[in-house]
């Protein structure tokens, strides 16, 4: 038997269980996990117990970087300042429908752009956001597309974005230069989506919205708001100006300053310790995920499985890949979720930099297609937690039929951008 034969049959058997399990209706994580034991063993390693301790802590850093983010805005969120944001904004611009939508836009990024994470974006700005558009005759099917699309843009965008990062960390890339091959096609993606799906309306019944929407704090102001940010942006900005002064105190210590900011400049007073446990709750499927993609991960790397799926990718005609990303890059979102990246997003990576695209404006174009699988079966645990939080109670596909058009939209410029990533080179030195 020779030895792409071997390994073939290794991810014969890791795959055909990952679906048996599926088809037992257990999660993806459980699913992930399951195919990564079943490889070890087809493999002959029996239950490789240190290669699942390495995988498992693969994405420590980045789960760390999730974790201290989401405490950052929920408390933000606990103590009346996103509800101040909203409501300061629909107050004072309610009569301008584009610039309304652009802010609204830019309260949506927020979140997931500092997390890593669209259900934070959804859980955080998705309901009050989706209440504004509500009342400015969206429709909630309308409304539900276009806090998941972009929710799942804001995912992708920098600082933080959870596909690059994970690919990068894969192929031994520094995550540097992505900052604005990220931020302008999520940018532009999300205000295609809000205007496309949110131009045509009524006027924006502002005493309605303002009665439905959370009330802040009398002594909430901008000052409150803004300042945690400032303190984010000026560790970012030492580091970088001041690199050989400044000690290396990381995303996840520098998200904690501003979280620690914005508790002490809060107008009442919060229970931290709940803050603390809702946030863990919130991202324990994220961490569930990238804890069992690391482990799957390592064992595909063991058994030789990866570098089947790397030779593999690297040996398929170039128009093929670039004619399948349509399809590839949310079918394995939906299926794998955030696993995908390292699975597929890896091998993929390495064939652009083999043929001489750049692969950071490539990996860039390819993270902004992946978020639109979440909405996808057999997980679509995003699109359902945004069905939920919008309060949409109609049918699933209306909502999918929604998406189609601004999804179209992303994944040609995602596509796009793959394809002349040697000629947009220059967005990673901007």
């Amino acid at each position: 038997m020779s030895m792409f034969t071997y390994t073939e049959i290794i991810l014969g058997v890791m795959v055909v269980v990952y679906v048996v399990v599926k088809i037992f209706k257990l999660s993806t994580e459980l699913s992930m996990f399951a195919a990564a034991i079943a490889g070890g063993l087809a493999g002959g390693y029996w239950i490789p117990v240190r290669h699942i301790a390495e995988g498992a802590a693969t994405y420590l850093d980045i789960n760390l970087i999730f974790i201290t983010a989401t405490f950052f805005m929920n408390i933000l969120k606990e103590s009346g300042g996103i509800a101040f944001v909203v409501r300061g904004i629909i107050k004072k611009f309610h009569g301008n429908r584009a610039l309304l939508l652009v802010l609204l836009t830019i309260i949506l990024l927020i979140p997931g752009a500092l997390t890593g994470a669209g259900s934070v974006t959804v859980l955080i700005t998705g309901g009050m956001v989706g209440v504004v558009l509500n009342y400015m005759g969206i429709s909630r099917a309308k409304t539900a597309a276009i806090v998941f699309i972009i929710a799942g843009l804001s995912a992708a965008a920098p600082p933080v974005s959870l596909w690059a990062m994970m690919t990068a960390a894969g192929v031994n890339m520094p995550y540097v230069g992505f900052f604005f091959p990220l931020l302008i096609p999520c940018v532009i993606g999300s205000l295609l989506t809000i205007f496309i799906l949110g131009w045509k309306g009524t006027q924006t019944d502002v005493k309605k919205a303002l009665e439905e929407l959370p009330e802040a704090p009398e002594k909430m102001n901008w000052f409150r708001v803004i300042l945690p940010f400032v303190v984010f942006l000026f560790l970012i900005f030492m580091g970088r100006k001041w690199p050989h002064s400044t000690p290396i105190i990381g995303l996840p210590l520098m998200f904690l300053f501003s979280a620690l900011t914005s508790l002490i400049l809060s107008p009442k007073k919060l229970d931290v310790f709940k803050i603390s446990r809702d946030t863990i709750e919130q991202l324990l499927p994220l961490i569930g995920t990238l804890t069992c993609a690391g482990i799957l991960v390592q064992i595909m790397t063991l058994t030789g499985v990866r570098g089947l799926l790397a030779v593999t990718s690297v040996t398929l005609p170039v128009m093929v890949v670039f004619a399948s990303l349509f399809w590839l890059m949310p079918v394995s979102e939906a299926v794998l979720m955030w696993g995908a990246a390292p699975v597929i997003g890896v091998p993929l990576v390495l064939l652009f930099n083999t043929i001489g695209l750049n692969p950071i404006v490539a990996l860039a174009g390819m993270s902004v297609i992946w978020p639109l699988g979440d909405a996808l079966p057999p997980t679509a645990i995003i699109g359902r937690l945004t069905v939920d939080i919008v309060e949409y109670k109609e049918s699933y596909a209306k909502f999918l039929k929604c998406c189609i058009v601004p999804s179209i939209i992303i994944m040609i410029i995602g596509t796009l951008m793959v394809i002349y990533s040697s000629k947009l080179s220059f967005l990673t030195g901007l």
